[in-house]
């Protein structure tokens, strides 16, 4: 699953992206991604995952209704998974962990420019536009 975070400000929006420190994808910018677990619901593991990276613990989230797809050449498989959004708190500091150098906070358009990951930034086109052109849906609520 992956999950973007949203930071909403009274000038502008912004969303979090992390820089990679693991040998897969190191150095490359993208924004919250991990495993579901046996027996968690994707949503379940969208919340974990933003906990254990960026420390963030109180936050609104939303299915987006898209997918991150990645296919592996080396081990044949397709990974398919839900992207979630979830809305940050100014008051809300990223603390990292050891699978993350880095982070910024960046406009949507920056954010487009940076991500390394193909499909990432039509991801971040459809959240722009579904969740902070205009308000979410209330029925993509998660909890």
């Amino acid at each position: 699953m992956a999950t973007v975070l949203i930071k909403r400000t009274e000038s502008d929006d912004k969303v979090l992206l992390l820089k990679r420190d693991t040998s897969v994808l190191r150095d490359v910018w993208c924004y919250i991604g991990g495993g579901i677990e046996e027996g968690e619901k994707a949503w379940e593991a969208a919340i974990r995952e933003v906990k254990e990276e960026t420390g963030i613990t109180n936050l609104p989230l939303y299915s987006s209704n898209q997918f991150d797809q990645i296919y592996s050449p080396e081990e044949n498989y397709i990974y398919i998974a839900p992207v979630f959004v979830g809305y940050v708190d100014e008051s809300q500091k990223v603390k990292l962990n050891y699978e993350h150098s880095d982070y910024k906070w960046v406009s949507f358009k920056e954010a487009c420019d940076t991500v390394s990951i193909p499909g990432n930034e039509e991801v971040l086109l459809s959240i722009e536009k579904h969740f902070v052109n205009r308000p979410p849906l209330e029925y993509l609520r998660v909890q």
